[in-house]
């Protein structure tokens, strides 16, 4: 084993024997002591008196040597934090003086040995991340002494031993992340010292035992991203220490029971994505510790209650994806510690109530997919922290708050398909922690040259249908980051600047319907990565520009509808990914150049009609497999909106 690169730490005392009085090691502490090489370098047969191996964070590697078994006077190993790899010892049962055994963060494999049930002085089993599997041995229910078991992450199978009901003592029991299967045991609910439950990500069924609420010392339940089933017991308000309960990603079904209001030291419910029904109990209410709410992506019905108001604590609120409607209540807005509201995807009717201006700690506000109306209130200016305004796809009106970016936080604002009026607010022309604005599908008015600044974050720009007038800016050339640019719809005139072909992470430009004129930049094939270009129905003239051909990713091009004239340039055939291609309704003249019919890609659209074109057909065409018919209809790419990062919050991943 190589030297460490500090001062190696052995610590012991003098054993007299006759004369001599050596110096006998009992304890061995190199945590993070830089040791790389291989464990059995070590003479363990020299060292009978070690009652202490701290080796955790090393780079020691290969096989743990078995001669380890034989340190009777063991009481503490831990190997945490190694490139360790291979079996663990069988041997290892002969250590009956071992306490704590910590093997974690390892490349083990095999299974576990059903020895170590012969270590019942073990007070702590931790075997995570590493590459053991095999069912859990049944065993390990002879560790009367245990207080903590963690076998997790990794790749153990097979169903619970019920004998882990025997651990008495057991404080912590941790055996998420493998893959587990079959109901959880009954006999669990024994464990009555047990304090947390966590048995995650594995592929448990069946319901939640009633035995469980026997466990009134429990801190924290946690079986989500499992199949389990069925209700939830009513008798889980006997559970009264609870401060977590993380039963997300499963096929908990039936009705929340109004027992929960009980768990008056609950912070965290969260139960999003099961098939839960019925209205929101307004029991929650007392929880007055609660701190996230996770509700999302169930079956649940009726109002929202007023009385969650009075959760004052609340950060986290998420109702989105279920079937809620009515209004959004009033109390609501006394959520002054609130981050988070996520009510999207339901159907809330009438306005945004006025004390929203109230939670000046939100972050991110999802609305969308309602039926919410009216004019949002004027107190929203005072939602100076706010990163993420989410309100598409409801019947809003009005002007948009004039200082919607006052508190320079915003970085997402979509508020598409509403009824939205008047100018773009003026504050979003410095707004520079802008990353995806989406205005799409409004009436919102105003010259695009004054209202709007240049963005170092900004990624996607959609203010397509709207009222906007004026000439695009070259300033949009000095947004880097910019992916999607979409100004369709609306009054624009006046030239495509030449800057915006400075966009190299640009993915799609559409500037269709509009009143462009000029010609088509030929500085336009330096848009690299560019997969959709769409010019159409504007007042474009001259000819197609052969920097065109240069297009590797360009998928849909679409022209038609201009004044463009001249011949179709035989580089458009270099456009290898091009799956739809529609020229019509321009001045082309000239054949039909053969090199269209070398885009093999083609399937969705090739409309050259309406031109001025004369000849036979390419038999290059004929290689055109794939394209199945001839339409005026293409897809227009929505893929940003898939993509985006909606939950700025995220979805928890234990919570």
């Amino acid at each position: 084993m190589a030297a460490p690169d500090q001062p190696v730490q052995l610590e012991g005392n003098h054993v007299h024997h006759g004369r001599r009085r050596p110096w006998v090691v009992s304890n061995i502490s190199l945590s993070g002591a830089g040791i790389h090489g291989k464990l059995g370098e070590l003479d363990f047969s020299a060292l009978p008196f070690l009652t202490f191996i701290d080796l955790t964070n090393n780079t020691l590697h290969g096989l743990i040597p078995t001669e380890m078994g034989s340190l009777s006077a063991l009481s503490y190993l831990d190997l945490t934090l190694n490139h360790l790899v291979g079996h663990i010892p069988f041997e290892f049962g002969g250590l009956r003086s071992l306490t704590q055994l910590g093997l974690s963060f390892n490349n083990l494999t095999a299974q576990i040995p059903a020895s170590l049930g012969n270590l019942t002085m073990l007070t702590n089993l931790v075997i995570h991340q590493t590459l053991v599997s095999c069912p859990i041995p049944k065993e390990i229910g002879m560790l009367v002494n245990l207080q903590a078991l963690e076998l997790s992450n990794s790749s153990l199978s097979g169903e619970i031993p019920t004998t882990l009901a025997n651990l008495s003592q057991l404080n912590f029991l941790y055996l998420f992340g493998n893959q587990l299967s079959g109901p959880i045991p009954v006999e669990l609910g024994k464990l009555t010292n047990l304090q947390h439950l966590d048995l995650n990500n594995n592929n448990l069924s069946g319901s939640i035992p009633i035995s469980l609420t026997n466990l009134t010392n429990m801190h924290g339940l946690t079986l989500y991203n499992n199949k389990i089933s069925g209700p939830i017991p009513h008798e889980i308000g006997n559970l009264v220490m609870l401060s977590r309960i993380y039963l997300h990603m499963n096929q908990i079904a039936g009705p929340l029971p109004p027992e929960l209001g009980n768990l008056t030291l609950l912070q965290t419910l969260s139960l999003r994505q099961n098939q839960i029904t019925g209205p929101v109990p307004p029991e929650i209410s007392k929880l007055l510790n609660l701190q996230t709410l996770h509700l999302a992506k169930n079956r649940m019905t009726g109002s929202i209650p007023a009385r969650l108001g009075n959760l004052t604590n609340l950060a986290i609120l998420s109702l989105s994806e279920n079937l809620i409607t009515g209004r959004i209540p009033q109390d609501i807005g006394n959520l002054m510690n609130l981050k988070v509201l996520d009510l999207y995807r339901n159907q809330i009717s009438g306005p945004i109530p006025k004390p929203f201006g109230n939670m000046q700690s939100i972050q991110s506000l999802y609305l969308y997919d309602n039926q919410l109306s009216g004019s949002l209130p004027q107190e929203f200016e005072n939602l100076t922290s706010i990163a993420l305004l989410g309100l598409w796809s409801n019947m809003l009106s009005g002007p948009l708050p004039t200082n919607i970016c006052m508190g320079g936080m915003l970085e997402f604002i979509f508020v598409g398909d509403n009824m939205f009026d008047g100018p773009v607010p003026w504050s979003l022309k410095t707004c520079k922690s802008l990353s995806q604005l989406d205005f799409g599908g409004n009436q919102i008015t105003g010259d695009i040259a004054l209202h709007f600044g240049v963005y170092p974050q900004l990624t996607v720009m959609s203010l397509s249908s709207n009222r906007l007038s004026g000439q695009i800016s070259s300033d949009w050339g000095a947004c880097p980051q910019l992916e999607v640019l979409d100004l369709s719809g609306n009054m624009f005139v006046g030239p495509i600047p030449p800057a915006l072909t400075n966009l190299s992470n640009l993915r799609e430009l559409t500037l269709h319907s509009n009143n462009l004129s000029g010609d088509i930049p030929p500085e336009i094939g330096n848009l690299k990565s560019l997969y959709s270009l769409d010019l159409s129905l504007n007042q474009l003239s001259g000819s197609i520009p052969s920097q065109l051909g240069k297009f590797d990713s360009l998928e849909y091009l679409d022209i038609s509808g201009n004044n463009l004239s001249g011949p179709i340039p035989v580089e458009l055939g270099n456009c290898i990914s091009l799956r739809s291609l529609n020229i019509n309704s321009n001045n082309f003249s000239g054949n039909l150049t053969g090199a269209v019919g070398n885009i093999e890609s083609l399937q969705i659209l090739l409309d050259v009609s309406n031109n001025k074109l004369y000849g036979a057909l390419p038999q290059q065409l004929g290689k055109l497999h794939m394209l199945d018919r001839i339409s005026q209809f293409i897809p227009q790419s929505v893929y940003w909106k898939h993509t985006t990062l909606l939950h700025k919050h995220g979805e928890p991943t234990n919570a």
